[in-house]
């Protein structure tokens, strides 16, 4: 997986598109649904922070983890330009080392897709169980397989930005439905000239019996399935499927 060096430099512009205040919102309809507290959020690969912004302006008690130093450094200029009181952790999402019990842990925008095999997952799933509060909340979203071979698929894409050009390529495998994507930056200088900057890094798929089976093993049970970050529920179309998972009764996940 990439370490997002020079990435989380063009990051948040690639995804300005991404409607963080409504991920925002239905976390917190979520949470109201099915009981849980509003008190400490993890967000688990927050990358740039800005989820974890949209979470601390409604008043949750928010930390975000994050393995890329570069990706932190990112979201530590937005807490200083906002002011809002987030705790940022230099942490893998498989290597989880909380203070104390969370109330809710989410993890959003396929970062789950990102880990590189089923023991990662379930390592994963087992540190968010073992930091939750008994009956705490975990919000999660996945790419489907819908997606990676309908929609990303082969294909490719540019984006030309003020200042840089981005061209983006993806390489579906059909044995495993996996994804691999590759980026390539092209940043202007100032005399003119650009600079090459290349990043690459593969999605794999998950089914449902797979997650909810890895779920249970950490302890954690299903209670809803979304489409995208909505209130439908999921269904074979769904391009991204939203989990809200709770913590049960007994031994801790093992991470």
């Amino acid at each position: 997986m990439s370490g997002y060096g020079r990435f989380a430099d063009f990051y948040d512009r690639l995804t300005e598109n991404v409607d963080y205040g409504g991920i925002a919102d239905a976390v917190e309809r979520y949470i109201e649904r099915f009981g849980g507290r509003r008190g400490i959020v993890l967000d688990l690969a927050c990358g740039t922070g800005s989820l974890c912004e949209q979470l601390a302006r409604r008043g949750f008690d928010v930390i975000g983890a994050d393995g890329s130093e570069d990706m932190l450094g990112a979201a530590l200029d937005k807490k200083f330009d906002s002011g809002l009181d987030i705790q940022y952790l230099r942490q893998d999402m498989t290597e989880l080392d909380m203070f104390g019990t969370i109330d809710v842990t989410v993890c959003t925008l396929d970062s789950i897709n990102h880990l590189p095999d089923r023991a990662a997952v379930q390592k994963a799933f087992g540190k968010v169980s073992l930091f939750a509060f008994p009956d705490g909340l975990f919000i999660f979203d996945v790419n489907t397989l819908h997606k990676h071979r309908d929609v990303l698929a082969q294909n490719a894409y540019t984006y030309d930005m003020e200042g840089f050009f981005c061209a983006w390529q993806n390489q579906f495998c059909p044995t495993d439905g996996s994804v691999d994507i590759f980026l390539d930056i092209f940043e202007q200088q100032q005399d003119g000239s650009y600079r090459r900057i290349s990043e690459s890094f593969t999605e794999r798929v998950w089914s449902d019996s797979e997650l909810t089976e890895m779920l249970g093993a950490a302890d954690m049970e299903v209670l809803a399935r979304y489409d995208g970050y909505s209130d439908r529920p999921a269904d074979e179309m769904s391009e991204r499927v939203v989990y809200v998972a709770r913590r049960i009764n007994g031994e801790n996940g093992q991470p």
